[in-house]
């Protein structure tokens, strides 16, 4: 089995730019240690540690859309449901399960599916 450090995602909703276009499809690398450890030193986390979500995200994700840049101002400006969908993608990820179970909104049969399109 090959080991797998990119995964694919769809936003529910999608980051809408200044020009009206919806990016929704991206990737998310797996973070490292210093991903992890870098983001403590920034200011905005110090002052408000909610704001570690949002430098942890823009540094592990490495495409939205055609966006170039991934920062933490396109991060800020994220819907609430994709910034949670996101964070708990970046949670399963990096704890090995990149495996999670799904229910088919027209079916209603449960499955699992890995985090490789998971959105669509």
């Amino acid at each position: 089995m090959e080991f797998k450090t990119e995964y694919e995602f769809v936003l529910p909703r999608g980051f809408v730019d200044s020009e009206g276009i919806v990016h929704r499809e991206g990737v998310m690398r797996l973070a490292n240690a210093r991903d992890e450890i870098v983001p403590l030193n920034d200011l905005r986390v110090q002052r408000n540690r909610a704001y570690l979500i949002i430098v942890l995200l823009s540094r592990v994700m490495t495409r939205l859309g055609t966006l170039s840049d991934v920062n933490t101002q396109v991060v800020e400006n994220l819907f609430a449901g994709d910034l949670r969908f996101l964070e708990e993608m970046y949670n399963r990820i990096n704890e090995d399960e990149a495996m999670v179970s799904v229910t088919c909104p027209e079916c209603g049969a449960r499955f699992q599916k890995e985090f490789g399109r998971l959105g669509e």
